[in-house]
Protein backbone atom coordinates (compact mmCIF):
# COMPACT_ATOMS: atom_id res chain seq x y z
CA UNK A 1 0.00 0.00 0.00
CA UNK A 2 1.51 3.44 -1.07
CA UNK A 3 -1.33 5.58 -0.89
CA UNK A 4 -3.23 8.48 1.72
CA UNK A 5 -5.50 8.07 4.06
CA UNK A 6 -8.36 6.35 3.55
CA UNK A 7 -11.76 6.36 4.82
CA UNK A 8 -12.32 3.54 6.86
CA UNK A 9 -15.89 1.59 8.00
CA UNK A 10 -17.11 4.22 9.74
CA UNK A 11 -16.44 6.65 7.37
CA UNK A 12 -13.43 8.41 9.07
CA UNK A 13 -9.34 8.99 7.16
CA UNK A 14 -7.25 6.17 8.23
CA UNK A 15 -3.87 4.56 7.35
CA UNK A 16 -4.61 2.22 4.67
CA UNK A 17 -3.07 -0.56 6.67
CA UNK A 18 -5.37 0.45 9.59
CA UNK A 19 -8.76 -0.04 7.69
CA UNK A 20 -7.37 -3.62 5.98
CA UNK A 21 -9.35 -6.23 8.92
CA UNK A 22 -11.51 -5.43 12.09
CA UNK A 23 -8.62 -6.39 13.92
CA UNK A 24 -6.46 -3.94 12.42
CA UNK A 25 -8.88 -1.05 12.62
CA UNK A 26 -9.07 -1.58 16.45
CA UNK A 27 -5.38 -2.06 17.22
CA UNK A 28 -4.70 1.49 14.71
CA UNK A 29 -7.43 3.44 16.52
CA UNK A 30 -6.90 2.60 20.11
CA UNK A 31 -3.44 0.94 20.35
CA UNK A 32 -0.73 1.66 17.53
CA UNK A 33 1.31 5.14 17.81
CA UNK A 34 -0.12 5.93 21.28
CA UNK A 35 2.90 5.91 24.08
CA UNK A 36 3.61 2.68 26.31
CA UNK A 37 4.88 3.14 29.06
CA UNK A 38 6.64 0.59 31.99
CA UNK A 39 9.20 -2.04 31.61
CA UNK A 40 6.57 -4.94 31.87
CA UNK A 41 4.42 -3.30 28.75
CA UNK A 42 7.67 -2.10 27.27
CA UNK A 43 9.28 -5.93 27.48
CA UNK A 44 6.05 -7.50 25.94
CA UNK A 45 5.96 -5.08 22.83
CA UNK A 46 10.28 -5.72 22.26
CA UNK A 47 8.89 -9.48 22.11
CA UNK A 48 6.08 -9.19 20.35
CA UNK A 49 8.05 -7.45 17.66
CA UNK A 50 10.68 -9.65 17.32
CA UNK A 51 8.40 -13.00 16.89
CA UNK A 52 6.47 -10.52 14.49
CA UNK A 53 9.91 -10.67 12.39
CA UNK A 54 9.44 -11.85 9.08
CA UNK A 55 5.78 -12.11 9.67
CA UNK A 56 2.64 -9.91 9.14
CA UNK A 57 1.99 -8.07 11.99
CA UNK A 58 -1.86 -9.27 11.99
CA UNK A 59 -0.97 -12.94 12.51
CA UNK A 60 1.00 -11.54 15.81
CA UNK A 61 -1.74 -9.31 17.01
CA UNK A 62 -4.32 -12.57 16.69
CA UNK A 63 -2.14 -14.56 19.01
CA UNK A 64 -1.54 -12.01 21.61
CA UNK A 65 -3.61 -13.13 24.29
CA UNK A 66 -2.03 -16.75 23.57
CA UNK A 67 1.86 -14.86 23.95
CA UNK A 68 0.11 -12.99 27.15
CA UNK A 69 -1.20 -16.66 28.60
CA UNK A 70 2.32 -18.24 27.54
CA UNK A 71 4.51 -15.43 28.53
CA UNK A 72 2.91 -14.73 32.31
CA UNK A 73 1.69 -11.58 30.68
CA UNK A 74 5.38 -10.18 29.74
CA UNK A 75 6.22 -10.05 33.88
CA UNK A 76 10.05 -9.41 32.93
CA UNK A 77 10.32 -10.83 36.67
CA UNK A 78 8.17 -13.75 36.14
CA UNK A 79 9.69 -14.91 32.98
CA UNK A 80 13.19 -14.19 33.65
CA UNK A 81 12.63 -17.54 36.25
CA UNK A 82 11.09 -19.78 33.05
CA UNK A 83 12.67 -23.03 33.64
CA UNK A 84 13.57 -25.26 31.09
CA UNK A 85 10.28 -27.02 31.61
CA UNK A 86 8.67 -23.57 30.82
CA UNK A 87 10.71 -23.43 27.15
CA UNK A 88 9.61 -26.92 26.50
CA UNK A 89 5.89 -25.99 27.11
CA UNK A 90 6.45 -22.84 24.79
CA UNK A 91 8.35 -24.66 21.98
CA UNK A 92 4.51 -27.01 22.07
CA UNK A 93 2.37 -24.01 22.50
CA UNK A 94 0.25 -23.60 19.51
CA UNK A 95 -1.46 -20.76 20.50
CA UNK A 96 2.19 -18.43 20.11
CA UNK A 97 4.22 -18.87 17.41
CA UNK A 98 6.55 -21.83 17.76
CA UNK A 99 9.95 -20.08 17.03
CA UNK A 100 13.28 -21.73 18.86
CA UNK A 101 15.47 -18.81 18.45
CA UNK A 102 12.51 -16.10 19.10
CA UNK A 103 11.37 -18.21 22.31
CA UNK A 104 15.01 -18.45 23.06
CA UNK A 105 15.57 -14.21 22.68
CA UNK A 106 12.24 -13.48 24.78
CA UNK A 107 13.68 -15.56 27.75
CA UNK A 108 17.30 -14.24 27.64
CA UNK A 109 15.98 -10.85 28.00
CA UNK A 110 13.93 -11.32 30.58
CA UNK A 111 17.04 -12.37 32.52
CA UNK A 112 18.66 -9.66 31.15
CA UNK A 113 16.41 -7.26 31.89
CA UNK A 114 15.45 -8.76 35.68
CA UNK A 115 19.02 -7.10 36.74
CA UNK A 116 18.01 -4.01 35.71
CA UNK A 117 16.68 -1.03 37.82
CA UNK A 118 13.08 -0.06 37.83
CA UNK A 119 12.28 2.04 34.65
CA UNK A 120 15.43 1.45 33.16
CA UNK A 121 14.25 0.17 30.17
CA UNK A 122 11.02 2.66 29.75
CA UNK A 123 14.36 5.21 30.16
CA UNK A 124 16.27 3.60 27.81
CA UNK A 125 13.84 3.57 25.01
CA UNK A 126 12.01 6.74 25.04
CA UNK A 127 15.88 8.79 25.52
CA UNK A 128 15.56 7.68 21.88
CA UNK A 129 12.45 8.68 20.70
CA UNK A 130 13.49 11.70 18.06
CA UNK A 131 12.28 15.37 18.30
CA UNK A 132 8.62 15.43 16.68
CA UNK A 133 9.27 19.03 15.59
CA UNK A 134 12.60 17.30 12.95
CA UNK A 135 10.17 14.88 11.60
CA UNK A 136 7.95 15.56 8.66
CA UNK A 137 4.55 14.59 8.75
CA UNK A 138 3.94 11.35 6.53
CA UNK A 139 1.35 12.17 3.72
CA UNK A 140 1.76 8.47 1.91
CA UNK A 141 2.88 4.72 3.60
CA UNK A 142 5.86 5.13 1.05
CA UNK A 143 6.68 8.42 3.09
CA UNK A 144 6.96 6.43 6.13
CA UNK A 145 11.08 4.65 7.11
CA UNK A 146 11.80 0.93 7.72
CA UNK A 147 14.77 2.36 10.17
CA UNK A 148 15.87 5.61 11.43
CA UNK A 149 19.21 6.65 12.73
CA UNK A 150 16.96 6.77 16.44
CA UNK A 151 15.95 3.44 15.92
CA UNK A 152 19.47 2.42 14.60
CA UNK A 153 20.94 4.08 18.34
CA UNK A 154 18.00 2.23 20.19
CA UNK A 155 19.28 -1.32 18.73
CA UNK A 156 22.47 -0.79 19.39
CA UNK A 157 21.69 0.61 22.71
CA UNK A 158 19.49 -2.38 23.18
CA UNK A 159 21.93 -4.75 22.13
CA UNK A 160 25.60 -3.10 23.69
CA UNK A 161 23.49 -4.22 27.44
CA UNK A 162 22.98 -7.55 26.36
CA UNK A 163 19.70 -8.31 24.24
CA UNK A 164 18.85 -9.87 21.46
CA UNK A 165 16.61 -10.48 18.55
CA UNK A 166 16.34 -6.45 18.27
CA UNK A 167 17.21 -5.01 14.80
CA UNK A 168 17.22 -1.34 13.65
CA UNK A 169 13.87 -2.38 11.86
CA UNK A 170 12.70 -4.10 14.67
CA UNK A 171 13.51 -0.85 17.08
CA UNK A 172 11.53 1.28 14.77
CA UNK A 173 8.42 -0.75 14.55
CA UNK A 174 8.63 -0.41 17.88
CA UNK A 175 9.22 3.07 17.94
CA UNK A 176 6.33 3.33 15.84
CA UNK A 177 3.84 0.90 18.34
CA UNK A 178 4.74 2.27 21.26
CA UNK A 179 4.35 6.20 20.38
CA UNK A 180 7.62 7.48 20.35
CA UNK A 181 6.90 8.62 16.78
CA UNK A 182 3.69 9.48 14.93
CA UNK A 183 3.65 7.78 11.71
CA UNK A 184 0.07 7.83 11.37
CA UNK A 185 -0.55 9.69 7.88
CA UNK A 186 -1.16 13.59 7.70
CA UNK A 187 -5.03 12.74 6.57
CA UNK A 188 -5.64 10.06 9.46
CA UNK A 189 -7.97 10.78 12.25
CA UNK A 190 -5.28 9.08 14.45
CA UNK A 191 -2.51 11.60 14.06
CA UNK A 192 -1.38 12.93 17.14
CA UNK A 193 -3.22 10.76 19.17
CA UNK A 194 -6.79 12.03 18.52
CA UNK A 195 -8.99 9.64 19.65
CA UNK A 196 -11.34 7.79 16.48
Amino acid sequence: MTGEAVPGPDGKPRCPWGVSTPDYVAYHDEEWGRPVRGDDALFERLCLEAFQSGLSWITILRRREGFRRAFAGFRIAQVAAFTDADRERLLADEGIIRNRAKIDACLANARVLADWAPGELDTLIWSHAPDPAGRPVPRTIADVPAVTDESTALSKALKKRGLRFIGPTTAYALMQACGLVDDHLAGCAARGGAAV
